[in-house]
């Protein structure tokens, strides 16, 4: 895999959103849910909220590195707050 530039941080980074949908898909398999509305007023299922919520945390991380800088393990506490939030209310 040399020609991908596999670095640890990156292998982990992707090992952690495997295990994110594997994750979500055995939830959704044995708790189905029906959809909510939240404050976005559209109907949400978990799948749809965590798509929500990594989408907006690249956006933070990317909008981190511009504003403050290479410091990024504040941008995962605010990543995770995010996402905390997305969960909860929409």
């Amino acid at each position: 895999m040399d020609w991908m530039a596999w670095t640890w941080p990156t292998a982990i980074f992707f090992g952690i959103i495997a295990m994110l949908l594997i994750t979500f898909t055995i939830l959704a398999i044995k708790f189905p849910e029906t959809p909510r509305v939240g404050i976005l007023r559209i109907e949400t299922t978990r799948g749809d909220r965590l798509f929500i919520t990594l989408l907006g945390s690249a956006f933070i991380n990317l909008a981190w590195l511009g504003i403050v800088g290479a410091n990024q393990p504040y941008a995962l506490i605010v990543c995770l707050v995010y996402a905390a939030a997305v969960f909860r209310w929409v």
